[in-house]
């Protein structure tokens, strides 16, 4: 990053960071020369990348591979409503531009999985994660730990907020707090529990502050503490995780020293090399695949055995839109267990959400009970929208 003397318009425009005795002109010039990796463009990232370029943080990286959706407007405070479609990375980095045009920014239109994290994350100096699921969580305090490298934890669930920094030196990693990660379908996602539109936008401001803290060696940081900010009681509580000696990952002698697979870690709480993961993506898809693409609905819809498709969503989600139109039934998650005897033995099933995580959780339940031919739709009901979209506009 550059290292000339500042000019007329960063004089001003960081004015009252020059006016602070732990900044001053030195601190703004190692803020300029930071390198942060924001982990996900969405209602954590929006705030915590706006914050960070605004502050003037030299370099950006944003990795997320996902696109804008009307939904996350409510929160995803970084996109606006002309960007729905757009990928978040691009809506993302046009705006961070418009912030502040003297950071540079990095734009990663990917998914971070173990065969590219060490790669992504080895060009900075500290990451943000704002991503919203375990499998992430874990792969990024991993890749953390192997690469020495600090990392901003936040995570969000209905009104209720955490913030950490994990994997400094000395400091408990991620795993010391959360050995194992809970069992699979007993913690609700946000598409199903909801969340307070504001609360990211605290959480995600909280990371910002303490990666900004972290790149000035300044303050008392959330190293070794956990912070758990309840919005309803505006309370702020905090435990003091501290670094287990016998931690898998940054232990005395760590049984962990390479990325494994972390969606087959989160769904069993056991670990086996990334590279299982790939070979069985690489090989021959079932007839009964589990995922269908929305193209790949559309082609079974119009044969000769067209599945049920089965909405597990809540009723709300169900009247802003569904797929009634192709026959489809409503039964929430919530009620599959007590009404899967509606579900037909001998036909083909699939079941669709918001997102694609509820009905895959759908489907364990169905196979639980008996039902064989049963898969789910891949990226959910906003994933047929988006590609229903795409499709009229080709033929245009």
């Amino acid at each position: 990053m550059s290292t000339d003397p500042f000019s007329q318009d960063e004089l001003r425009r960081y004015a009252r960071h020059f006016s602070l005795a732990d900044v001053g002109m030195e601190g703004q010039q190692t803020l300029r020369e930071g390198r942060v990796l924001l982990v996900g463009a969405g209602g954590l990232g929006s705030p915590a990348a706006l914050y960070l370029a605004a502050a003037g943080v030299g370099t950006l990286g944003i990795v997320d591979d996902d696109r804008v959706e009307l939904s996350n407007l409510q929160r995803q405070i970084v996109h606006g409503t002309p960007d729905v479609g757009r990928p978040k990375v691009e809506s993302a980095g046009a705006r961070l531009a418009a912030v502040n045009p003297e950071v540079e920014l990095h734009l990663h239109q990917t998914r971070l999985t173990s065969a590219n994290a060490m790669e992504i994350l080895g060009d900075y100096d500290l990451v943000v994660d704002g991503s919203d699921n375990f499998p992430t969580r874990y792969l990024v305090n991993d890749a953390c730990v192997l690469l020495g490298m600090p990392w901003v934890y936040g995570a969000v669930l209905r009104w209720e907020g955490q913030v950490a920094l994990f994997a400094t030196p000395e400091g408990p990693c991620y795993r010391c707090l959360f050995r194992e990660p809970p069992p699979p379908d007993t913690v609700p996602g946000c598409a199903e529990a909801g969340v307070m539109g504001v609360l990211p936008g605290i959480i995600g401001s909280l990371q910002a502050l303490e990666a900004v803290k972290w790149l000035l060696g300044v303050g008392r940081s959330a190293a070794g503490r956990l912070l758990r900010f309840d919005g309803l009681q505006l309370t702020l509580r905090e435990i003091h995780p501290r670094r287990e000696a016998d931690c898998p990952v940054c232990g005395d002698a760590p049984t962990i020293r390479e990325l494994v697979d972390y969606e087959w870690f989160c769904t069993t709480g056991e670990t086996r090399p990334a590279e299982a993961a790939a070979a069985e993506a690489s090989a021959s898809v079932r007839e009964d695949s589990d995922g269908v693409d929305p193209e790949g609905l559309m082609t079974r819809l119009e044969g000769t055995d067209p599945p049920l498709l089965v909405d597990v969503r809540e009723g709300w989600e169900w009247g802003a839109g569904n797929l009634s139109g192709h026959g489809a039934i409503h039964i929430p998650l919530g009620d599959m267990e007590t009404r899967i005897d509606e579900l037909p033995a001998d036909r083909p099933i699939l079941f669709y959400c918001q997102s694609g995580v509820r009905s895959a959780r759908a489907m364990a339940v169905a196979r639980r009970a008996g039902r064989a031919r049963v898969s789910h739709l891949e990226g959910g009901f906003e994933g047929w929208e988006r590609w229903r979209d795409e499709s009229a506009k080709a033929e245009e």
